[in-house]
Parts: structure tokens; C-alpha cells; sequence
């Protein structure tokens, strides 16, 4: 339980300085707590160092701040006042398992049983409490009956209901008791018959039903008894009365059933269970005033010596407050037997198993979360619905002081299930000083003897200034203060401290360091990039960043180191790009990813994933080592049967196995940034062709060419040739033209001698002469 709350409070620490954080502020530093005991009451994060020497020389050093903080700054861990909230269990009995093992008065059903708070306001402190129903616990059982006329058949129905109750109840304790009570309504008009023949018989001209008894409020008729019997008979003498309205006097009866508890007999160390029996609803509170009743309920017993509500003309019905009040005050757990169409209006009011807080401290702020037995915690809830006999449940309870009283408070408050005699109680005392005032000293010489000494400061008296009152208010202020201006003209320490002694003294901001002889440097006015004050890799002194070793810029954004550009196959950004402030930055067309390991439009693409599809697939090529295979080859690959390449997002790659097949495969890249091979399940293998086919194929392609060639000179030169013919006959078509029309043309005439007859036929002749 103690690691419980510890670790509560630990989280709750955290998140409040989370919360400031993100805000931008140091809650504790803004709050300009001039004491201890004022920075306690800032924020329970926040924290006081009474260490004397605290903070650099010439600096308004704020003491308040948070813990981690002030220990950076040089305070000693027992100078730290950071009180937290604490738990201390006090009275622990364990729970018991049976009621009929022991004592009634040593059964405990909720553990533990005192618990001691010290709380800082503001700071949570948590503690546990498991409520357990024991087995076999005593159990008072009183039943309250509507005896209305429309309940003379439900009458009937529990003329054994006695021996019923106490054969059920014997099978969860032996040690039960029964009594029995009945109730009617108000005998007052508007609610019943008043008039004088309906005094005796209010069934009097009702033929239905002639005869019943006179109406009454309530009427204690049993008390309670382990005599079954006596239960029986009680109920065999009763008789069915008559009121006007259908709401009855129910709430009336429940009041006075569980207040009158001498009456009753209930018991301390019992478990007390009221069974309500009706048919209809009830009358509420103000429903009195129509009869004329305006006194509202006192809530106390009005039992007169018949066991009879003698108050039931004279007060109001009373309230649904006031009932549980009571019911919950006796530990009175009320069951309602009523009819289905009824359930509705009483599930609000059906007692449920829950912590109830008695005395509660208005200064405290509670916090329940209950873990019932599903084991799922519940936060902001405290009760428990259908528990058996026997189950645990746990409650975590939270408390938090929201203010400080006035010294030496101590407070109390009482937990308790309602319905068991069981309790927890809880003391409460604060934490609202810090334990280094007990050694508080007045005019103390670590305050020029003009002060008091404590936590670490001096309250010097009037007219002293100065972190040790070693000034006076005369010193402090003319001429001297142009020793703690820069140049002349500017603000005195920078407008950013104040001028005591001829010294500057600078303020402590909520976002840094302030320094410098006046007051002109600061660690948080440097280039910031995305938010982050030198990029978080570098120190900021008087408004420049010192980068830390490895970084480099303005804002000390920029990486030297290039490990983060090396991609898996070893080079600096896969050979497509360059290094540049430890990110790389792709050079070649279509690359892209934190090393331009991605390119599926790159050249080298589809050589790059072979060697993972070599290894992947059919454990070969360069990569076949199985480490080395699966460090560098980490794309999904899909196997098809046939492989689709009407993707245009992807690229196709071939490439030419060992055995002289074809592998093909694609590669893209999925919206998701993951790269993607579809590949086929076993490489393409054609047969060989046969070598005189292709020797034949080649002859016949040759001759093929040749003699289409042939064929089209031949067609050449005919075309040619008739051209030719035909200019031929056409110019010898108009020489005959010419010969016949022209009348210039005369036909030569040839004269030859008879000499050159002779010589021309001479040989001729001569052979005929011879």
C-alpha cells in the first residue's frame, strides 16, 4: 500500500511539472516566494533550498524552484525542503474469511482499519481499502408488507414465507433472525377514506371486498427472532385495510423501521437486511401538503405503545435524502420486492454496495477508484454492485488538501461500507511549514545583526537592504547607480536586475540564466530551430550558440557525422546523393528515402535488387550469405506464376541466370514507403535451337532476298524497256508523217554509169561468162 501511494504521488509530481514545462513557465520561479513556507504553497513540485550560500555571487538567486533544479544549481540535498504528502497504516487486521470461526465483534470485513495522513496541499496521497462480505455473519432480516387491498392475494402467497426465508438464509449463515412489520398510508384525506362510516370497515359499499380493517400508517408487529414459527403465525392473523389513492405510505414504514432500532432489535454485530413488499409506488415528501401535513419529517422513531406510527397524521413523507441518510446512518441495507413495472422507479434508490465518508473535512478533496470483481479498475466511482458472499473488492482512495489550516490542525473523517458496522478511520495533520525554521534566528550576525535569520535568507529589518541587509536605502539609490549602467544612456543592469550596493544584482528568469557585470548575457536568447534552443546540440553563452562537438551552424542544427548517410549496401547515400548536415540529399534523378536507397527509374535499379532476388529466391549470387541477405535485403518479394507488366509505376528487369535462362521481376514502390519485387517462381528456359535449322533458315533467307531482288530488276528493266518501245514507234510514227505531207520532200534519184554497172555486177558477170 505504502508503494502504492508513493508511486501515485510520484506521478502526480511528474505530470505537474509536465504541465508547467509545456506551458512555457517555472510556476515555482514565477511565484516569487519570498519564504518557505510561501513556496510550499505554490505547487506541491516545488521546492525551497536553506542552504546559506546558495546561487553565484551577484545574482537575485530565486531559492524556490523545482527540486532537480535547485540541486543542479549547487544545493546540497539536506539543505532541499520538499515535503510530500505520506501514508501510514496505523490498524491492520487482516480480513476475515468466515463469521462463524470467531467472535462477531473480531470479524473484519474492510482493511485496514486506521490510516494516518500528512499532507501537503496540493500533493495526493493514496491508500487502499478492501471490503470482503464474510460467510456464515449474522444476518437480521425484517420484512416490511404493503397491507393495501390490492395486496390480499400477495397475502396468501407468505402465509409460509417464514419457513421459506429461513430455509434460503440457513444456506448462507446459521445465525439469522426474522420480524415483521406492515403499513398502509396516511389515515388523512386526501389519501384515504375519512369519512365516519369508513373508520372502522373502509371497505364499507365496496362489494368487491366488504370487509377490512382500518387504515393505519405503520404497525410494528414482530421483532426480530430466530422464532420462525412466531413469523408464521404473525403473518396468519393479518388482514388487508383500504386507502383512496394508489401511492401508499411505504417511506413512512422504511424510516421508522430503521430508526426505531431498540423496537426492531436490530443488532451491532449483525447484518441487517429491510425487504420492502408493495405493489406500487410510494408517496414522497411535500405529497403531505395536499392533506394538509406541512411539518416536515424530523426523522426520528414515533413508535407509540400499540407499535404503531403515531406521527403519521402529524409530519410530512419524508425524503428520498433522508431516508438513505438514515438507512445508510443504521447500516440498513433495503431490498425492494416489488412487481417488474415497478422496478424502474426504485432502481435509484435500491441500496448498492459503495464507501460512504462520514465527518468529511471541507479542506480535503477525495478521489475514489474502484477495481470490483470484473478487475478493471473504475475511476471516480466507490461502489460495488452484485457481489456474492465472500468476494473482495478494492477502493484506492486519493486525498488532497487543498488549503492550509491554521497551525496544529488536525482533522478526521470515518470511511465505511454501507450496511456493515465496519469502519476505517482516517487522520488527517498538514504539512504547511518547512523544518528549517526551528532554527530561525533573530538579529542574526549572518544579517549584519539588522535581520532574522531563516531557511537560508534575511528579513532584514526596515531601512536595511541587501541579500545579507549589509546596505541601507540611502546607499542604494543616486549617483551609484550609474555604476551599474553599461554606457551612458542605457538602463541601469540591463533592465534585467537591480542596482543594490553599486552591484548588480540580476533577476533569475523562468526561461534561463541571467549575467554578466551588468546584467547583459543570458543562456536563452540564442537561434532556436523548431523550438528547441540550439537545436538542443549546443550551449547558449551571452546569445551565440556553442555548438557541441560533431554539429555545426548558427543554431547548431547541422551534423558532421555521416553515419546516418550510409546506406546498407555500405556507400555514402547509396551513390545518389550527398551528405549534408547528417541527412542525405538525392542527387540523381527519381531517388528518394533516407539514404536514396529507393530509385526504381535509376540504371542501376533492376541490378541492385537481382542480387536480392538471387538470394531471396534461390540462395545464389553475391549476397547468398544468409546474415548478409537478410541486413541488405529487407523489400518484399511476391512469387507469380505469370508476371503482369501493365503496371506503369513498375519497372521490368530482365537479366540472364548461370544456366542461360531469363529471370524477370519488378520492382516499384508502395504508397506506404516499403519497396516492393514481384517476381516469377522459377526463371524462363527455352530448348536450345537445332544448329542445321538455323544453317538452313539463314541459306533459305539468303536466296529468298536474292531472288526477290532479282525479280524486281527484272521488273525494272522490262518497265524500262517497254518505255523505250513505246517512244520508238512513236517517233517512227511521225517520220512517215513527215515523208508523205511535207511538200518540200523530194525522193533522191540515184545515176549511175555503165562502167560502175560493170564494175559493181563485174564479178557477177564475169563468173557467168566464165
Amino acid at each position: 500500500m505504502k508503494k502504492v501511494g508513493r508511486r501515485a504521488a510520484l506521478c502526480y509530481v511528474l505530470l505537474g511539472i509536465f504541465i508547467h514545462r509545456v506551458k512555457g513557465l517555472n510556476v515555482c520561479v514565477s511565484g516569487s516566494a519570498t519564504s518557505c513556507a510561501e513556496c510550499l504553497l505554490i505547487h506541491p513540485s516545488c521546492a525551497w533550498c536553506a542552504q546559506e550560500e546558495f546561487g553565484a555571487a551577484r545574482t537575485l538567486t530565486s531559492r524556490c524552484d523545482l527540486k532537480q533544479n535547485l540541486q543542479k544549481r549547487g544545493c546540497e540535498a539536506q539543505f532541499v525542503e520538499s515535503p510530500r504528502s505520506t501514508t501510514s497504516v496505523q490498524k491492520s487486521k487482516p480480513l476475515s474469511s468466515k463469521g462463524s470461526e470467531q467472535t462477531q465483534y473480531d470479524v473484519v470485513q474492510i482493511h485496514p482499519q486506521m490510516v494516518s495522513l500528512s499532507l501537503r496541499p496540493g500533493d495526493q496521497a493514496s491508500f487502499e481499502v478492501q471490503v470482503r462480505p464474510v460467510e456464515d455473519y449474522p444476518v437480521d432480516l425484517y420484512y416490511l408488507m404493503d397491507l393495501s387491498l390490492s395486496m390480499n392475494d400477495d397475502l396468501d402467497n407468505i402465509r409460509n414465507l417464514g419457513t421459506k426465508l429461513a430455509d434460503k438464509m440457513r444456506q448462507l449463515t446459521s445465525n439469522f433472525r426474522l420480524g415483521f412489520g406492515s403499513f398502509v398510508d396516511k389515515n388523512v384525506s386526501p389519501f384515504s377514506y375519512t369519512a365516519p362510516k369508513y373508520q372502522d370497515n373502509p371497505c364499507n359499499g365496496y362489494k368487491l371486498f366488504p370487509k377490512c380493517v382500518p387504515t393505519f400508517g405503520f404497525r410494528h408487529l414482530l421483532s426480530l427472532t430466530d422464532k420462525v414459527d412466531r413469523f408464521n403465525e404473525e403473518v396468519l392473523k393479518q388482514m388487508v385495510s383500504r386507502n383512496r389513492d394508489a401511492p401508499e405510505g411505504g417511506f413512512d414504514a422504511i424510516l421508522q423501521a430503521a430508526v426505531c432500532k431498540e423496537r426492531i432489535g436490530w443488532r451491532k454485530e449483525a447484518y441487517h437486511l429491510l425487504v420492502f413488499a408493495t405493489d406500487d409506488v410510494p408517496h414522497l415528501a411535500l405529497d403531505g401538503k395536499l392533506g394538509g401535513l406541512v411539518q416536515p419529517h424530523d426523522g426520528q422513531c414515533h413508535l407509540n405503545g400499540k407499535n404503531e406510527y403515531s406521527a403519521s397524521d402529524q409530519m410530512d413523507y419524508p425524503s428520498l435524502a433522508l431516508l438513505g441518510e438514515k438507512l445508510a446512518e443504521n447500516n440498513i441495507f433495503l431490498i425492494f420486492a416489488v412487481t417488474k413495472r415497478h422496478y424502474v422507479l426504485y432502481k435509484n434508490i435500491r441500496s448498492k454496495v459503495e464507501l460512504s465518508v462520514w465527518n468529511h473535512p471541507e479542506d480535503l478533496s477525495l478521489a475514489f477508484t474502484a477495481t470490483c470483481t470484473d478487475g478493471r479498475p473504475q475511476p471516480g466511482l466507490r461502489k460495488c454492485a452484485d457481489l456474492k458472499i465472500g468476494d473482495t473488492v478494492t477502493f484506492n482512495v486519493s486525498v488532497e488538501a487543498r488549503t492550509c489550516p491554521a497551525p496544529g490542525t488536525r482533522h478526521s473523517f470515518t470511511i465505511k461500507p454501507v450496511g456493515f458496522k465496519d469502519r476505517l478511520e482516517v487522520a488527517v495533520d498538514y504539512q504547511c511549514d518547512c523544518s528549517c525554521t526551528r532554527f530561525t534566528q533573530a538579529n542574526s550576525s549572518r544579517c549584519s545583526t539588522v535581520g532574522t535569520y531563516s531557511c537560508g535568507t534575511c528579513r532584514c529589518e526596515p531601512g536595511y537592504l541587501g541579500a545579507v541587509c549589509e546596505c541601507q536605502e540611502g546607499e542604494a539609490g543616486g549617483g551609484q547607480q550609474n555604476e551599474c549602467r553599461e554606457a551612458e544612456g542605457k538602463q541601469a543592469c540591463s533592465g534585467r536586475g537591480e542596482c543594490i550596493c553599486s552591484q548588480c544584482l540580476c533577476y533569475e528568469s523562468e526561461f534561463g540564466k541571467i549575467y554578466g557585470r551588468f546584467c547583459e548575457c543570458d543562456d536563452f536568447s540564442c537561434a532556436r530551430h523548431k523550438g528547441i534552443l540550439c537545436s538542443g546540440h549546443g550551449e547558449c553563452h551571452c546569445g551565440e550558440c556553442k555548438c557541441h562537438a560533431g554539429y555545426v551552424g548558427d543554431n547548431c542544427n547541422c551534423s558532421t557525422e555521416t553515419a546516418s548517410c550510409i546506406s546498407d549496401d555500405g556507400q555514402m547515400c547509396s551513390g545518389r546523393g550527398n551528405c549534408v548536415c547528417g541527412q542525405c540529399q538525392c542527387t540523381e534523378p527519381g531517388a528518394f528515402g533516407d539514404t536514396c536507397e529507393k530509385c526504381p527509374t535509376c540504371p542501376d535499379a533492376c541490378s541492385t535488387k537481382r542480387e536480392c532476388i538471387e538470394c531471396r529466391l534461390f540462395n545464389s549470387g553475391r549476397l547468398a550469405d544468409n546474415q548478409t541477405c537478410q541486413r541488405l535485403c529487407k523489400d518484399e518479394i511476391i512469387t507469380v506464376d505469370t508476371l503482369k507488366t501493365d503496371d506503369h509505376n513498375a519497372v521490368l528487369c530482365l537479366y540472364k541466370t548461370e544456366n542461360d535462362c531469363v529471370m524477370k521481376f519488378t520492382y516499384s514502390e508502395h504508397a506506404s514507403g516499403q519497396s516492393v519485387l514481384t517476381a516469377l517462381k522459377e526463371p524462363d528456359c527455352g530448348s536450345a535451337p537445332d544448329a542445321l535449322t538455323v544453317l538452313l533458315a539463314v541459306v533459305g533467307s539468303i536466296l529468298l532476298v536474292g531472288i526477290v531482288l532479282l525479280a524486281i530488276w527484272k521488273l525494272v528493266i522490262t518497265i524500262h524497256d517497254r518505255r523505250e518501245f513505246a517512244r520508238f514507234q512513236s517517233a517512227r510514227s511521225r517520220a512517215r508523217y513527215e515523208m508523205a505531207s511535207n511538200p518540200l520532200y523530194k525522193q533522191p534519184i540515184s545515176h549511175h554509169t555503165m562502167e560502175t554497172v560493170f564494175n559493181m555486177h563485174g564479178k557477177s558477170y564475169n563468173g557467168v561468162l566464165h
